[in-house]
């Protein structure tokens, strides 16, 4: 029981606040107009063997790592595949709660740095209140949670130059997100079923914002990023990083028997849940 005891307290502070429809927390670490929005592109292991969030910003060539807990890692995994359990878990219950109080999560905020420990902050919109309610949380916690209701993930520029210097190693085995795209391998099994050709590439596995609006649909097989081939989802990351300055990311890719290119800014894409889809 004692990985859920971080978040016991939790559902028990949202409740009392959001009955009372007034709360007090910290202030923010930073003005807020210097938050960087960011979107979560996959997982992976710090040199210390702790897992990491790795979030992707726009204008960085390389990804931010944001150390978390095992028992996180695995919640934002399960959820960015799509893994739905029989009975809900801690982070599915959360969302549950917040439901019933009528309170939506718009998004989390990673805003300081103390004492080597990441602070964060979830961002509530509560019926019948006016202006947001902001809540203390792990940043662990807070982004496992995004993922399922759909909020956007922003960042404090302190944050994201401390989290530079801590070393990890990516994940092959792991679904990868940039520019509203997450890919996979392509097996020989799922090669077979969407009847994808004999090519290197990676599958789409969902798709959001532009990419989605011009035409990328799950189940394509990405050929080529910026006339380059990926061989896995983390060399499609590479790749999108790669984009020069100002421009934008080209994407060719195999759908329904026919090659396409479409290009597609480098911004960090909202969150869709109604919109979006996936395979």
């Amino acid at each position: 029981m004692s990985r859920y005891r971080p978040l016991a307290g939790l559902f028990l502070a949202a409740a009392l606040i959001l009955a009372s429809t007034s709360a007090s927390a910290r202030d923010l670490g930073v003005d807020e107009d210097e938050l960087v929005q960011v979107e979560i592109a996959t997982l992976g292991v710090a040199a210390h063997g702790a897992p990491v969030v790795l979030l992707r910003q726009p204008e960085a060539r390389d990804v931010i790592p944001i150390i978390i807990g095992p028992a996180e890692a695995e919640a934002i995994m399960r959820a960015r595949e799509g893994v739905e359990p029989p009975r809900p878990m801690t982070h599915d219950l959360f969302g549950d709660v917040l439901s019933v109080l009528d309170a939506t999560l718009t998004r989390v905020i990673v805003d300081d740095l103390v004492d080597n420990t990441f602070l964060g902050m979830l961002e509530l919109e509560v019926e019948g209140r006016e202006g947001p309610l902001r809540i203390d949380s792990r940043p662990s916690d807070a982004m496992a949670l995004a993922i399922r209701a759909g909020a956007t993930i922003h960042v404090a520029p302190p944050v994201l130059e401390a989290a530079e210097f801590i070393e990890y190693e990516g994940l092959d085995d792991q679904v990868v997100t940039a520019v509203g795209i997450t890919v996979g391998d392509v097996t020989s099994d799922l090669r077979q079923a969407l009847e994808l050709p004999d090519r290197e590439g990676v599958l789409v596995n969902s798709v959001s914002g532009p990419a989605r609006d011009e035409g990328l649909e799950p189940g394509a097989l990405i050929l080529e990023v910026n006339g380059e081939v990926p061989a896995s989802p983390l060399d499609f990351l590479d790749l999108i990083h790669d984009t020069p300055e100002g421009e934008d990311t080209r994407i060719r890719f195999w759908q329904e028997g026919e090659e396409r290119e479409i290009e597609v800014p480098t911004d960090v894409p909202d969150p869709d849940d109604d919109e979006g889809i996936a395979l």
